[in-house]
């Protein structure tokens, strides 16, 4: 599979088979995944995988949107995506880098979500990234130190579904030059 063909053969995959995801599978994925680029190579992103009665729990988490719920429940595992906070975009002496002050964690972590994401497709599993999620609750459960912060849910497994590519705008709408 060539770069291409995973960045547009990804989808977000809502459903999934009850095929568990072999531990070694996933620690595979994470080695790809921690080739993702960081601030000044800081490396921030660290993933927590979550199954049975706990990942249960962290699905109630989701009133706000319970749909999101329903996925992490019927999912076989919950990757929860934290970083290590005051890092990227921050100076060793703890001021801000840029005038984008702390973004940089957010964009970081982001980065290495998407990675993830499609580290795991190319190995045959589905994804979607949440958002939507009682933060505060979900910390808690998982007992989140001080220091990091969760991001994002990644419900993960085999998929159950193959959903179309949904349209895209077109090239002339997304780029402009300059001179």
């Amino acid at each position: 599979m060539t770069a291409k063909d995973c960045i547009k053969g990804r989808r977000s995959i809502r459903s999934f088979t009850e095929q568990p995801i072999d531990h070694a599978l996933l620690s595979e994925i994470i080695e790809t995944a921690s080739y993702a680029p960081s601030w000044k190579h800081t490396q921030i992103t660290r993933y927590i995988a979550v199954e049975g009665e706990l990942k249960d729990k962290i699905a109630e988490c989701t009133s706000a949107y319970p749909r999101n719920g329903e996925i992490i429940a019927q999912a076989p595992m919950l990757v929860v995506v934290t970083y290590i906070k005051n890092r990227s975009g921050f100076e060793r002496d703890g001021s801000y880098s840029t005038a984008k002050e702390g973004s940089w964690q957010m964009f970081d972590a982001g980065v290495a979500a998407q990675t993830f994401c499609l580290a795991a497709y190319e190995k045959g599993l589905g994804s979607v990234i949440m958002g939507i999620f009682d933060e505060a609750k979900a910390a808690s459960l998982l007992n989140i130190p001080e220091e990091r912060e969760i991001v994002a849910l990644i419900p993960v497994g085999y998929p159950a579904e193959d959903p179309a590519a949904p349209r895209r705008k077109p090239v002339e709408e997304l780029l402009s030059f300059m001179e």
